[in-house]
């Protein structure tokens, strides 16, 4: 059974390197913002914050928390 490429032709080098760069600065960004939430942001777990009852803000804190986590890993 023979390979398909999807696009007419195979995808260069550069071109693969260029997409790895990207998802390895990608990365690195992830991994600042992380770091700068960690500063900036108050912990609700150490507060223990009942999600029930948190507000919109909070509930937006957390999620900005989550994506940057998610995508820093």
């Amino acid at each position: 059974m023979k390979f398909k490429f999807i696009f007419s032709k195979p995808p260069a080098f550069c071109e693969i390197f260029f997409i790895m760069y990207f998802y390895k600065m990608k990365k690195q960004l992830f991994n600042l913002l992380a770091k700068i939430n960690k500063i900036l942001f108050p912990s609700f777990t150490k507060k223990r914050l009942d999600m029930s009852k948190a507000e919109k803000w909070q509930m937006a804190i957390i999620g900005w928390r989550y994506f940057v986590t998610k995508n820093s890993l």
